[in-house]
Order: C-alpha cells, then structure tokens, then sequence
C-alpha cells in the first residue's frame, strides 16, 4: 500500500510531536520533582510554600513556570498530534498503540491539570474546585464515592490537598509518563512501515530515504 507526500508528512509530524511529548513530560516530571523538595501539601502551608519558592528559592519562579507550561503544552500538543494523526489518515490497526496511548495521555494530561487546582490554595483555586466538585458529586452512582476519594470524606482542607497531591504527583504522573514513551514506541514502530511505502513516492525517493536510514 502507498502513500501521497501529503501523508508521509503529517506522519513525520506526528512522529516529531511524539518526540516533543517525551520531552514535555520529562520537563514536567523533573520540575514536579524540584517542587516537591520546597511545596508542603497542607491548607496552611501549600499558598505559602509556593509563594516561598516564587521569591526565595533560587530560580524557584523560574522553575514553577516551567513545570506550569510544561503542563498545559503537554495538552496542547498531544491534541494537536491527534488532530494530525487524523488528518493522516492513520486508521490502520498496527496505529491502535499509537491512538489509544494518545487518547489516554491526553485525559492524563487533563487530569494532571484538574489536580493542580487546589494545590496553591488560592482563593481562585479553591472555589473553582468546589464548584466542579459539585458537578463531579452530581454523576449518578459513582458521584459521592469519587467525591470522597479526592475531598477525603469531610469537608475541603489539608487532607484534600494531600490526597489530590499525591494523586497529582505520584499516580497521574507516572501515568503520563509511562504513556508518552509508550506512545512515542508506538508511532516510531510505524517508522519502519513509512520506509517501506516511501519507495513508491518519487517525489520523495533519493533524499527522505537517506533522512530515514
């Protein structure tokens, strides 16, 4: 089976997102982590370690805007890579890998993003939490026992911050993790098909051959 140049780039796009994925989660991952040696999860003192590392820890702003940005391009970019996914026309089963590790990075992503709500303790964070919480309590059958789990069975306070951090820090970060290298496999192992299917594009011959070895 062939492929039109048109394909063979959106492919090559999607491989090199992947890339940029890995990457961005790795950012996010060392920069949660050099956080974490400052950020202390309680209602008392999550809004003033932050603000601790913002203005006293040495390249400690610098480093919370990286870990913010890093987040939300994560998001960007793999929705992105979903879009050009689609738009190359990768439907094929050998892409299920790739689609499916995409899908569930992109919720991972959103979910790391709702969980970091709460965790500067802001006054904007905090009522924005209780509303979608409301919302979340309000999802029939399961509503209540997912309230509990984020919230900590009581009302909103230090143990909530901790549950949401560690679920923030340790579970869908992992997660995330996991799931871009095994998304990034999953598009590079389609690398060897494109070798196979470029020799059918003159327009491609000689030099994208040579790219690709």
């Amino acid at each position: 089976m062939s492929i039109s140049a048109y394909d063979f780039i959106l492919r090559r796009m999607a491989t090199i997102l992947s890339v940029a994925i890995v990457t961005l989660s790795a950012i996010a991952a060392i920069t949660g982590i050099l956080l974490s040696f400052y950020y202390e999860p309680s209602a008392g003192g999550a809004y003033q370690s932050l603000k601790w590392i913002d203005s006293e820890v040495t390249n400690g702003a610098l480093i919370h805007s990286i870990h913010d940005l890093a987040g939300t391009l994560l998001i960007g970019t793999a929705l992105i890579q979903m879009v050009v996914m689609f738009l190359g026309r990768q439907f094929r089963s050998s892409w299920l890998t790739g689609w499916i590790s995409g899908i569930l990075l992109i919720l991972t992503s959103i979910g790391l993003a709702w969980t970091a709500i709460i965790l500067d303790w802001s006054q904007e964070g905090y009522w924005r939490f209780r509303i979608e919480l409301s919302t979340i309590e309000a999802i029939p059958l399961i509503g209540h026992t997912l309230r509990d789990i984020l919230v900590g069975g009581g009302a909103v306070n230090t143990t909530t911050v901790e549950h949401l951090y560690t679920i923030h820090s340790y579970l869908l970060s992992a997660g995330a993790i996991v799931l871009a290298v095994i998304h990034l496999w999953g598009i590079l192992r389609q690398e060897k098909e494109i070798k196979g299917e470029v020799a059918s594009i003159p327009e491609l011959s000689v030099q994208n051959k040579a790219e690709m070895t």
